[in-house]
Parts: C-alpha cells; structure tokens; sequence
C-alpha cells in the first residue's frame, strides 16, 4: 500500500521545518497547502535514498488494514463522492467493494448503510464507508447492524478520535457537508489511525455488551 502523508502528519512539525517521504507517497491537498502555509519543506527521495539516511518519512505507518477489502456504499446523495474514494482506496492499495447505489437516480440510504455494515460484520470488509448528503442517516442505519460501529466524521479530529478511542469500524460522511479534499484527508486519516486500546478497549467492550443485551432482548 502507498503511504499517505496528511496534514495532521505535519501538525508536530515546527515552522520552517522538513519532512522526508519518498516518490510513493500520496500527499494529499490539505498537507500541501498546511506545508505552504507553515513554510514546511516537502523533501522527496527514492525509498533507497530513505532507508540509507536512516531519515524517517513523514507519513503514517502502513495501517494493519493494508491490503484488505473496504466495502463502500452510498445513496444518491453521496454516489458522486462514494466514485471518487473509490478511486483514492485503490490508489492507496485498499480493494474497494462498492456495494451502491450505481448513478443519481433517488434510492433510500438505509440499504446501502446497512448492506456496508454488514459486509463488515460477516467479515467481508475490514472497515466500511457509507455516503449520504449529511451522513447522519447512514450513521444510525448502519449502527442497527449489530457489530458495526459507525462514526459520522467531519475533520481530522474527528476521524482520528473515531478510531483511537472508539474502534470505528464503519466511515459516514457527508456528501453535501465537506469539500472532496476534507472527505479524502479524513478517510486517509481514519484508515491510518490504529485503535489505541487500554482504557479505550474496556469502553468498547462496554458497548458490545449494550448491543448483545439489546439483541437478547428481541
């Protein structure tokens, strides 16, 4: 899988610093212009020429979901956005299963969340991403599957903080809401934040444990 630096790669950097990647990594838009802004050189080498100087990059270790499927669906809202992940997923070494819709013709979000959710709790994908116009629709949708965890993002905190602390597992964002360059930093972003466990293990356990009751219930 390419690596990808962003511009939450860039934020530890002082100003005027520099930041070694090689000719493979993807940088995306919001690191350019964060790199611009901060007066922060972008030092391109060879992986060769890396691993010689003993310099480290600076984009985020390859995620322990390279190489894996993520499934991805969106209603009509979100299909415009939903084609250009698709594109970026591959790019960065991901199989992309789209799961629809397939143009702009008006469909019912639900079933796209919900077919994403479930791809992702019978193990078909690692991880899952759902597009809506606000992604506030496919976000609950696809949290009525049980064994998702959907996290509707709309920044790099956020994306980060879905992971880290709740073992997301299940991308929604909205179509109408962001720009196409903040969609491609938060999913670049959200794939490549690990979960943190500790402390943060014993919370999701914990909502586990509401979905089983929940389930036991019906």
């Amino acid at each position: 899988m390419k690596p990808v630096l962003t511009a939450a790669d860039l934020e530890r950097l002082p100003e005027g610093g520099e930041v070694t990647v090689t000719r493979e990594t993807l940088i995306t838009p919001l690191a350019r212009d964060e790199a611009e802004r901060r007066g922060i050189t972008l030092r391109i080498v060879s992986s060769h020429e890396r691993e010689g100087s003993g310099v480290a990059s600076g984009a985020p270790e390859q995620s322990e979901e390279s190489g894996r499927a993520v499934a991805i669906g969106a209603d009509h809202g979100g299909f415009e956005l939903k084609e250009q992940l698709k594109g970026y997923l591959r790019d960065w070494g991901y199989k992309a299963l789209d799961l629809g819709t397939d143009s702009t013709a008006a469909v019912d979000y639900p079933d796209f969340a919900e077919a994403v959710a479930n791809a992702v709790s019978r193990g078909e994908a690692r991880l899952g991403v759902v597009v809506d116009s606000s992604g506030i629709g496919s976000s609950i949708a696809a949290n009525k599957v049980a064994g998702a965890r959907a996290a509707l993002c709309y920044d790099r905190a956020t994306a980060r903080s879905s992971r880290e602390h709740n073992d997301a597992n299940v991308l929604s964002l909205g179509a109408k809401l962001i720009s196409l360059e903040a969609a491609r930093e938060i999913l670049a972003i959200w794939l490549s934040t690990p979960f943190a466990g500790g402390r943060h293990q014993r919370r999701v356990d914990k909502i586990r444990s509401i979905e089983e009751h929940g389930t036991k219930k019906q």
